[in-house]
């Protein structure tokens, strides 16, 4: 009868740390990638593909002068150079950079070469929403509601406030994760815009 070999009080050490390094290695991996730089670095898998057809009714009794705004529709992306912007009233990072949002929609030289404004309104009370805009303004041509949050998985949203940038050719051209700053709107996400509404026209 053959005896098990028993490891070596050494040899069992050993075989104890192997897991726990190849977990250290992978944390260090997400802290280098994630946690220690810049989290709207993060890159996208849909940088220059199209964006997701996923069509989202409006949100009910949002309206402007011209009526009834509407919701998102993958068809309108054609044409425009648009900003889709993912958004929720209980998000508290979205109250920071409502202002700036505004203000970016307001800028006629900015409208008059085309772009627009997509808001997806993400896992929000109706009410709660339309009162979020209410307070800030609103600077969406059309605003969808994803309810379920279906969505924004299809549009890669790893968590609210996200942007993106969408081409003419309706292509994701770039993605800012996290919210809209004083920082970045002028050194990042305008440049943005501008780039791709200078491409193909």
């Amino acid at each position: 009868m053959t005896v098990p070999e028993v490891p070596s009080p050494r040899r069992r050490s050993w075989l104890a740390a192997v897991p726990l390094a190849a977990f250290a290695a992978l944390a260090a991996v997400f802290w280098f990638r994630l946690g220690s730089g810049d989290p709207s670095k993060i890159p996208s898998a849909l940088i220059g593909r199209p964006a997701p057809q996923t069509a989202l009714p409006p949100l009910d009794g949002l309206g402007a002068a011209g009526g009834a705004i509407p919701g998102l529709d993958p068809a309108a992306f054609k044409g425009h150079v648009s900003i889709v912007n993912v958004w929720a009233s209980w998000c508290v990072p979205c109250h920071d950079e409502a202002p700036l949002l505004l203000t970016l929609g307001q800028d006629a030289a900015l409208r008059a070469r085309g772009l627009q404004f997509v808001g997806i309104n993400y896992k929000d009370a109706p009410d709660n929403a339309r009162r979020f805009l209410g307070r800030y303004g609103n600077p969406f041509d059309r605003v969808g509601v994803d309810a379920n949050g279906r969505a924004s998985i299809d549009w890669g949203v790893y968590g609210v406030p996200e942007t993106f940038v969408v081409g003419r050719d309706g292509a994701i051209a770039y993605k800012l994760v996290g919210p809209i700053t004083p920082d970045n709107i002028d050194s990042v996400l305008r440049p943005e815009i501008v780039k791709a509404l200078g491409a193909g026209s």
